[in-house]
């Protein structure tokens, strides 16, 4: 097998710290990710434990050109699980429940916004903890990028 250099190839950005949620349904709204200079985004969610027995945690993402004026991704921005046979829509492919412990969620973007946020909602955290972790993986731009800069 000829390795391949996947090192240079991504970079990597805090979305929403790892953090436990305990006895609220308040959404876990992450940073914005600058897309001036990446080619792709992959938002990758790692759940711990889920000792809540009725969390459910939705997921959502918006998009902005300057951070203010907001709207929901477009459905067609969104990628779901390559060749996971499921008719269903890439945010329903990305939510998770308490019978998801220790697993690994993802959901991709590709729209032509500057800024992309995700955005997790539980429901049902009644008095377990919710570890989370999210990660974005970006496609850098090798050479120059869209800010001129």
């Amino acid at each position: 097998m000829i390795g391949r250099d996947l090192h240079s190839t991504l970079s990597y950005q805090r979305a929403i710290s790892p953090q436990t949620q305990t006895n609220s349904d308040a959404p876990l709204v992450g940073q914005w990710i600058d897309m001036a200079d990446q080619l792709g985004l992959e938002f990758v969610i790692a759940t711990g434990q889920l000792t809540d027995t009725n969390v459910t945690f939705a997921v959502t993402m918006d998009e902005s050109d300057d951070q203010a004026t907001i709207t929901a991704v477009a459905a067609f921005d969104m990628l779901p699980v390559p060749n996971n046979n499921v008719a269903t829509s890439a945010l329903a492919q990305a939510a998770f429940t308490f019978a998801t412990d220790d697993s690994v969620q993802r959901i991709g973007y590709v729209g032509t916004k500057r800024y992309v946020r995700l955005t997790i909602t539980p429901t049902g955290n009644d008095a377990g903890a919710a570890p989370l972790a999210v990660v974005a993986v970006g496609l850098p731009r090798i050479r120059g990028n869209a800010t001129a800069t």
